[in-house]
């Protein structure tokens, strides 16, 4: 399988639950169980934590995981991996977000997979699981055509039940996969109309007629949002098939 390179954009400045990515869980911070997932990828070659934290780059030091500092500027994780990616030219970027301490590796080799191999010749691949129509409203939620391409990315209640109540929706799993020098047009463009109102990144590529594809993964997702998702994680630990192989 063709190589790729993981970049993890990461902050301390968390809303909702700050400092979060130092959290620790089982012995170890949160972020740093992202980027030693990634790294268990077969595709990934190299994983990097994208921070402008020194505390977060010190933790990276302290546990062996590779990280670039980057500026405090960005808007969106995206903008500040995009920042860094000519230091990896003709590379296909993978992006997991930091804040998902049980990422499967093997998801990460489903997205490559697809981007590489897809009919559509996609140039950003957007991964969904699917849940429940009646998800949070933190899930953006995925809408997609019958090629699978992308047609919107949205936080509201959608498909909206009209005719009949949909039983499950598209839920967008917090990796998202560009080809080489993709990331380089995005960062080059202003923030989008959708991407302001809906607080969705993702949407200036779809608004700005990119060839953004979904496709169906199975399995499910944690992000870390609030208190009661550290505390799911901190249960779902306790049976995950993939922290032993890298938790001595």
């Amino acid at each position: 399988m063709t190589k790729a390179i993981c970049l993890i954009p990461a902050r301390l400045a968390s809303k909702r639950l700050p400092g979060k990515a130092l959290i620790e869980i089982r012995g170890l911070p949160l972020i740093i169980h992202v980027a030693k997932r990634a790294k268990l990828s077969k595709s990934v070659a190299e994983a990097y934590v994208c921070t402008d934290s020194i505390d977060i780059a010190r933790a990276c030091t302290a546990y062996d995981v590779p990280h670039i500092l980057t500026d405090s500027t960005f808007r969106n994780g995206t903008e500040r991996i995009a920042s860094i990616s000519h230091k990896f030219p003709g590379s296909y970027i993978i992006d997991v977000q930091g804040d998902e301490p049980l990422i499967n590796p093997a998801h990460i080799d489903d997205v490559l997979e697809f981007l590489i191999n897809s009919s559509h010749s996609p140039e950003i691949v957007i991964p969904t699981l699917k849940t429940v129509y009646n998800a949070p409203d933190s899930i953006v939620r995925v809408v997609s055509s019958r090629s699978g391409r992308v047609m919107t990315l949205t936080r509201a209640m959608v498909p909206h039940p009209f005719a009949m109540r949909p039983q499950f929706i598209s839920k967008h799993l917090s990796i998202i996969g560009f080809k080489p020098g993709v990331l380089q047009r995005y960062a080059e463009l202003e923030t989008s109309y959708l991407e302001e109102y809906e607080d969705i990144e993702l949407l200036r590529a779809v608004e700005n007629d990119f060839h953004v594809y979904s496709t169906e993964l199975s399995g499910d997702s944690l992000a870390v949002d609030l208190e009661s998702d550290l505390i799911r994680a901190k249960v779902a630990f306790e049976t995950d098939p993939f922290v032993s192989q890298y938790l001595n």
